[in-house]
């Protein structure tokens, strides 16, 4: 009776800290998002330059990241060899700063709850990388899937009320560069070996991406903000906002740890709903019926292409154990046939 409780209780702890992590990555994702659109927009705090916002929280991330690593020694440092870098993590870095910089520019031209309606098509993007670069078999129920998505996804754009096409396209050129990013981590880092947490690839990634934004910053947004000299860094806004971003990072690498990647996906869906009904009551963002009927779309494929994830997922786990299943019993079988043969030349001696 003793153990049935404790056993209870074990797996009650395991689901609540589960949720826990969950819960903790929603809160951050959703304060980053619209602590940055409060930032950005310009009937808010009215800030509206996203490559020196996204400088300020590379610089902060790295210094972090770096004392966490170096001094305190939270994590181990990735062995990176000096072409490994260069041919790698350069090229992510170039693609991290350039999806960093475009999403946090769109903020400024779209609604919270519409950008998040786009994100809906990154599944379609990183399934479509794959297939071009063969990490993913092309499957026509797969790409059907990818297109009702993508239908979504334009429905919810044709009934945006606050439609802008420069915001769109930042959106959707951020999107891609994700996209590529991550089909490129697999393609550059995975594929040898390296994993790079959260934690390691801000301490690698970050001070890359600051000397890719610099050299567009200098020429689009330092000139405006020169000009604007009564302008005084506010600590408290910026320090917190860039504590946010990065404690975002580090609940990545606690919610996937502990879970899985794909309980992060879940958790996505429902963050991005929560970030729709707050855009709508208290942004007072327009949320039409023909959004909500396209993102509800949208919605359905991404959730319909998690569960395929999910099911492969379960299946080459149930291969893999039975495959271990057949070595451990060949070994078994051929350990028995030794001891058997072995009493057999006894007994004829």
């Amino acid at each position: 009776m003793g153990k049935g409780e404790s056993l209870s209780h074990g797996v009650l702890r395991s689901i609540l800290l589960s949720y826990s992590y969950v819960a903790i990555w929603i809160f951050l994702s959703f304060s980053v998002i619209v602590y940055n659109k409060y930032i950005l927009d310009k009937k808010m705090y009215n800030w509206p330059f996203p490559i020196s916002l996204t400088i300020i929280h590379m610089s902060f991330c790295s210094t972090l990241a770096f004392f966490l690593i170096k001094v305190f020694r939270f994590v181990e440092p990735v062995s990176m060899s000096r072409d490994l870098y260069l041919s790698s993590v350069v090229p992510i870095g170039a693609l991290y700063s350039l999806s960093l910089w475009l999403s946090n520019s769109a903020y400024i031209y779209l609604s919270v709850s519409f950008i998040q309606m786009l994100k809906a098509l990154m599944p379609v993007a990183v399934y479509s990388l794959g297939v071009l670069f063969k990490k993913e078999a092309f499957k026509t129920d797969t790409m059907a899937n990818m297109l009702s998505i993508s239908l979504g996804v334009a429905i919810a754009a044709y009934g945006e009320a606050r439609f802008d096409t420069w915001g769109v396209v930042l959106q959707l050129g951020a999107v891609a560069f994700e996209a590529t990013r991550l089909v490129m981590i697999q393609i550059l880092l995975t594929s040898k070996g390296i994993t790079l947490n959260p934690i390691t690839s801000l301490y690698y990634v970050a001070p890359c991406c600051l000397v890719f934004l610099l050299v567009p910053w200098i020429y689009v947004e330092f000139p405006a903000l020169k000009e604007t000299s009564e302008f005084h860094l506010d600590f408290l806004i910026f320090g917190t906002n860039s504590l946010c971003a990065f404690a975002l990072n580090l609940s990545v690498f606690l919610l996937v740890g502990k879970t899985s990647a794909l309980t992060m996906n879940v958790a996505g869906v429902v963050k991005d709903w929560l970030l729709i009904a707050f855009s709508w009551s208290v942004i007072k963002d327009t949320v039409t019926p023909i959004n909500l009927f396209g993102y509800g779309l949208a919605f359905l494929g991404v959730a319909y292409y998690n569960h395929s994830k999910l099911q492969a997922l379960k299946a080459r786990e149930a291969q893999k154990t039975t495959g271990q299943a057949d070595v451990e019993a060949a070994k078994f079988l051929k350990e028995t046939q030794g001891e058997v043969t072995g009493t057999k030349t006894g007994s004829q001696n």
